[in-house]
This record gives structure tokens, sequence and C-alpha cells, in this order.
């Protein structure tokens, strides 16, 4: 049986402050009462704001979570903070919305000819421009102007009027609206920049990848198969991933960590030599937690797509392995209590292969921005759960009380993830793992995730699922 490694990750932030009003909360309260447009638009930030912002700089590898420096990060840019780093890029809007017309294979985005000819000339000095073909955005330009009067959505607008529209792909089927397809083509864009990060960053062929997962929320279909998917196949032909077929894992915040685990074991069991792993943005959440912004007198840090990639092959020697003999699970009858679902997803496996909690360098869970949720009274729910998990080591006898403290400091880390919950979800912290264990001093790390199927309203339940990534001995 071949041993599963993480052989590269990569992840990308699309800065998207204009497509703030068709997140879901934002569109909603903005229907309720128009003038909330204004205020957003008010309290959005530029470019550069985003760019020095320490988190999104965490969340492209270019300084680590614990390295972000004291809070608050928003009213502050990082000193030495740049567009590209070691796992991807911050990419502006303009850009982004080039990179959606190019994932729109069915003609419903249009741009005015000055936004398509700024976005593909951008386009085209982009490192990435092999992946992607800008000179196809040609087809894409027209008035979209004249196509919100026949009923497509604005996707970009600027002082002079629209200079961006996305039509409906069905004007009977709600799963093919055109706000349901805008989510769906962000998504499919990210994670394909994410996917090109990636194979570029680690000069791999993007041939060489046999199947591609697809890790994200969006809910791709049509009236007769809502949310069918396949995500993944759709980002593994735009990366270029032309060897590969592909398929989705839905699991509500915690796709990722089980669509890893099925990477992992289509691996050693032989199955595929090279499976990616890849989440892209989720638009919905953009500015979910707005109005507790503008009630602290803060910009709208929700503004920006997170996508992450990951990819899963065979032991190479180096790369961290990723153990299939320690998985954690939550039981349909290990009960939905916080320490019943950390029990099962911590202590359980952890006691299969006989290491304790204080045996793992660094824990990797919800890694939501405090920033982005406190301000609407969501809490810090990074500390929340790393403050639980002292607590079972002091019940474990592990830790003293009066240690729970430096045990956060060591094991945790702050948040750096946008609320997308799959991103957020350990997902963002692969790519500082795989450095921790290969160029760093951590031996082992655990990736963890929980998901609210309640919210489907189908079961109760909740889920999640977890697995140990460790440093590679040879």
């Amino acid at each position: 049986m071949a041993k599963p490694v993480l052989i590269a990750a990569a992840a990308a932030l699309a800065h998207a402050p204009g497509l703030i009003a068709l997140g879901s909360k934002p569109a909603r309260e903005i229907a309720r009462d128009p003038s909330v447009a204004a205020r957003i638009h008010a309290n959005l930030r530029g470019f550069d704001a985003a760019v020095g912002y320490a988190p999104n700089q965490a969340f492209i590898g270019s300084v680590h979570p614990r390295a972000m420096g004291p809070r608050p990060h928003f009213n502050r840019i990082l000193d030495g903070g740049q567009r590209f780093g070691p796992d991807g890029e911050i990419m502006p809007e303009t850009e982004f919305l080039g990179l959606m017309a190019l994932a729109d294979q069915f003609k419903l985005i249009r741009l005015s000819p000055q936004l398509a000819q700024s976005s593909a000339e951008a386009l085209m000095r982009h490192p990435l421009h092999d992946f992607f073909d800008p000179g196809k955005l040609r087809s894409a330009i027209g008035d979209p102007q004249v196509e919100v009067s026949r009923g497509a959505i604005p996707l970009h607008v600027t002082d002079t009027g629209i200079a961006g529209s996305l039509a409906a792909g069905h004007h009977e089927d709600t799963n093919l609206m055109a706000h349901v397809l805008a989510e769906n083509l962000a998504c499919k864009a990210s994670g394909a920049l994410a996917l090109a990060h990636l194979l570029k960053l680690h000069d791999l062929d993007p041939a060489s990848i046999d199947y591609v997962i697809g890790c994200s929320e969006e809910a791709v279909g049509d009236r007769y198969q809502r949310g069918g998917g396949n995500l993944g196949k759709a980002i593994a032909e735009m990366a270029g991933c032309v060897e590969a077929s592909g398929a989705d894992v839905k699991n509500f915040c915690a796709a990722p960590v089980p669509a890893i685990v099925i990477a992992a074991s289509l691996v050693a069991a032989g199955v595929f030599r090279r499976v990616a792993v890849v989440g892209g943005g989720s638009l919905p959440k953009l500015g979910m937690k707005f109005e507790g912004h503008l009630k602290n007198s803060m910009p709208i840090l929700e503004d920006s797509l997170g996508a992450v990639a990951a990819l899963i092959g065979e032991d190479d020697g180096r790369s961290p392995v990723i153990r299939l003999d320690a998985i954690g699970r939550h039981r349909v009858k290990s009960g939905s209590s916080a320490e019943a679902i950390m029990d099962a997803l911590v202590t359980a496996p952890l006691d299969q292969i006989g290491l304790k909690i204080t045996s793992i360098d660094d824990y990797a869970t919800e890694l939501h921005n405090p920033e982005l949720t406190e301000p609407q009274g969501s809490g810090n729910v990074p500390e929340r759960n790393y403050r639980m998990l002292a607590a079972m080591a002091v019940r474990q006898k592990l830790i003293a009380r009066e240690e729970i403290g430096r045990f956060v400091a060591d094991h945790g880390m702050p948040g750096f993830a946008p609320t997308q919950g799959h991103v957020a979800s350990a997902f963002c912290y692969l790519a500082h793992a795989r450095r921790g264990l290969t160029d760093g001093g951590a031996d082992r790390i655990m990736m963890m995730a929980k998901g609210s199927l309640f919210l489907g309203m189908m079961t109760g339940q909740s889920d999640g699922m977890s697995f140990i990534l460790e440093r590679n001995r040879g």
C-alpha cells in the first residue's frame, strides 16, 4: 500500500469588494433598504489596504499566523506586505472579473470594452497567463447596461455606469438564476486560481494530476439535480489538468478534511497517483458580518474570496505523511455537544496510535479571523476551540490549569481566514503545515474540521473529521 503524502499546497485571495452586494446578507438588507448599498460602498477598503492586512498576508504564506502581530490589524498596514506570497496571491477585482469571464463557457458574463481590455492586459502580465488565455476575453465584450435592462444582474458598477453583467442560464430554473451562477463562477475561478498557483509554485505538470476533488460550498446543478456538481472537474479543466477526472465532496464547512482523507485513501489504494483537493471561495458569505463592521466604525473586512488547493500523492521521501491509521470521525452515536465532538476528533484518534493531546505540535481547526466575527457578536472561534482543547488536556492531567494560556499559545494560533467555513476549517493552514513539517521544527500537526449538518434541515446532527500530518522520516 502506498504511503500518501501532502506534496504541495497553495492559497489565493480574490479581493472583490464590488461583489459584496451579491453576498447573501448584504443582498437581503439592500432589498429591504436600498440606502444600505451606499453605506456599504462608503466603508469598502482599497486593494492596497487588503494586501497590507496581516491576516491576508498569513493566508498567502508571507507570515505565520502567530507572527501577525497584535490586534487590531485592520487599522494598520503590515510592513513588507506584497500581492504575491510563498503560497499564492491576493488578486485585485478587475483581474478576478476577467477570470470569472474566462470561467464562463456559456457567454453569460458581459464586460464593457474598457473593463475587458484592462483585465486582459493585467492577466497577460500575470505569472499564470500560461494557464488562462486572456485573449479569450474578447468574446465577453458587450454592453452590460443593455444586458441589465434585459434582466441580467450587475456584476461590476463604476462611477460611470455598469461595466459588467451576468445573465441567467435559464429564466425558469431557479438553480440557474444569475445570482446562483455568480456564486458558482466565482467559486470555479478562485478555485482554478489556487490550483494553478499550486502547479506553478511547485513546478508540477498539470497532466500529472489524475483526479480533482472539489470541496467548496457552492451548489452547481439545475432544477432536476439541485447541487449535482461537479466543480472539481470544471476546475481541473480550467487549470489545464487534461488527464484528470473529478468529483465533489459536500459536508458543509467540514468538507475539505474528508476530501483530503478520501484523496489519501485513493492514493494509498493505488487507484490514483496524484489527487488534487480544491476549494474555491464562497460568494454568499461576502459581507456576511457587515453590520457589525459598520456599527463599530470598521471597514467591511469580508471583501475577499478565499481559495485553497492541495495535492496528495505517493511518498516522495520528504513530504508530510497523512496518517490513515488515526482518522478522527464524528459518529452518529457521538452526540453533538462541543465536548463530544472534540473528543471524537482529537482524543479518539490519538488513543488509537498511543499519542496524547500534547503530542501534537499544531492544531488547525476553525481558523476564522476574529476581526470578522467579533464585531457581530460571534466571538473568537479559534480561541474558543483551543481553550476547549486545553481544558481536555487539564482533565487528562497532561497540563496544569494555569498552563491553559501557554497551551493555547504553543499549540493553537490566531484566526486569519475569511468567514468562508470550508476554507477556514483547517484547509487554510495546509501550506503552513507542510512548511512546518518539512523546513520547520514540527513533527505532527492535526487538521480538524466540523460541519453544521443541521443547517440543511435533514438531521439535527453535526459532523466532523480529523487527520494527522507527520514529518516524513524517509
